[in-house]
């Protein structure tokens, strides 16, 4: 049975359209944990402390501390978050701004089973007491192939989080053994019992000409799934390319045997 975690209560409110940011209102004593660099205003008796992991555990000591930070660190994010509480007596206002173009999506983790696996660079900010932690593919086709890599980011507690994702969104609601076909860098998250998987693409033809790449992820149900339409990967090599720049990120394949698949 997955531990559950007491989060802070916290309220918020979404502006904007395309280039969003969140405003997130603490009651005294309240505190949110953020992505370094994320946050935008605050106001005056919000304090900011930068820590180790992601605060969640309660005394958890310098190797608990170690081990979140180490957590972190496979999933390609920094070694330290920023924890801000409400010092004062009155209620107070921060706002975190998301890193490019697209949607933030707020998620009650309560209502997804008290987990939700994400793209490794989607998270933003959370409640205190939600675990930002990491979850490896059940499959290992899915880590050498997969747009999102062997490892993805695990958040787990009973608290309110913020993901962000590039273009529009899409949401898929899938029944059981219901299999959809993906772009992987498309994917943003989904709930734990989605069952995650790489398949080749069939056919020489369409892997040389198709424009596609050599790979698509296949997600059977049930669950829900939360799709972008603008992977930030594929708006770097279309600026690439338009640039007359050669390379680009090419991110979304960019697993074992990625220059195999760009050399085609």
């Amino acid at each position: 049975m997955d531990k559950i975690i007491n989060s802070h209560e916290i309220d918020y409110k979404i502006y904007g359209n395309d280039l969003q940011y969140v405003e997130v209102t603490l009651d005294p004593g309240e505190s949110v944990i953020a992505e370094a660099g994320t946050m935008m205003v605050m106001d005056q008796f919000i304090e900011m402390e930068t820590i180790f992991g992601d605060g969640s555990a309660k005394d958890q000591g310098l190797m608990g501390s170690l081990i979140g930070a180490g957590k972190r660190l496979l999933t390609g994010a920094g070694l330290f978050m920023t924890m801000f509480t409400n010092r004062g007596h009155i209620k107070q206002n921060i706002s975190f701004a998301a890193p490019f173009p697209g949607k933030i999506l707020p998620i009650d983790l309560s209502a997804t089973q008290n987990q939700l696996l994400c793209q490794k660079d989607s998270f933003l900010c959370a409640a205190k007491g939600v675990s930002v932690g990491v979850a490896f593919t059940r499959k290992l086709g899915a880590g050498f192939f997969g747009g999102e890599g062997f490892i993805l980011q695990k958040l787990e507690g009973d608290g309110m989080t913020f993901i962000h994702a590039c273009g529009g969104i899409c949401k898929k609601i899938l029944k059981p053994d219901e299999v959809i076909k993906v772009e992987a860098g498309c994917i943003v998250a989904m709930t734990k019992d989605i069952d995650y998987d790489i398949e080749l693409v069939r056919g020489i033809k369409s892997m040389v000409f198709g424009g596609e790449g050599l790979f698509f992820a296949t997600l059977r149900g049930p669950g829900a799934v939360l799709l972008q339409s603008a992977p930030l990967s594929r708006l770097a090599d279309r600026l690439y390319a338009a640039t007359g720049v050669t390379g680009g990120s090419n991110q979304e394949q960019s697993g074992f045997l990625g220059d195999l698949g760009n050399l085609l």
